[in-house]
């Protein structure tokens, strides 16, 4: 029996129908057609499908899109102001932080919180709060020199 839950994502109230067992990351996808946010492991263990929810960055892949009922859901897609990319992004692609691409959407939006929580993050602080996010192709490094600078120019 389809259950109706309504919450605003990118800044845009939405509402759709979905089974009760329906995760959040499925929602977005399927749903609302937002396919930035990834699938990379049915196990919620990569860390490709993170969103912000009512500003705390999580696994949409281990919340039912109901327990998002009322919230307020950001995507990457909610990053960028249409072609200026986002601090977080533009770090990531300057110091080639992504290769083949899969995690970055749940790294950068990981990234996001970290900073919001910790403007000037260490690199142990950094590597600590990516734990939960894997990286198949690079040796984080990149990843952790993208976050820095990221934070960087989000301080200003």
């Amino acid at each position: 029996m389809p259950t109706t839950v309504s919450m605003t994502v990118n800044g845009k109230a939405v509402t759709g129908d979905v089974e009760p067992r329906t995760l959040l990351v499925q929602f977005i996808r399927e749903n609302l057609l937002l396919t930035g946010t990834h699938v990379g492991c049915d196990t919620s263990q990569c860390g490709a499908c993170v969103v912000h929810v009512n500003g705390t960055s999580v696994k949409s892949c281990t919340m039912l899109a109901v327990q998002a009922e009322g919230a307020d859901v950001s995507t990457i897609e909610s990053l960028a102001d249409g072609d200026t990319l986002h601090p977080m992004q533009e770090a990531f692609r300057d110091n080639h932080g992504l290769q083949c691409g899969f995690c970055t959407p749940g790294m950068v939006m990981s990234a996001v919180d970290l900073v919001k929580e910790n403007p000037d993050p260490s690199e142990p602080e950094i590597r600590e709060w990516l734990e939960g996010n894997l990286c198949r192709c690079t040796g984080y490094h990149n990843i952790v020199k993208s976050i820095k600078a990221g934070a960087a120019t989000m301080r200003g």
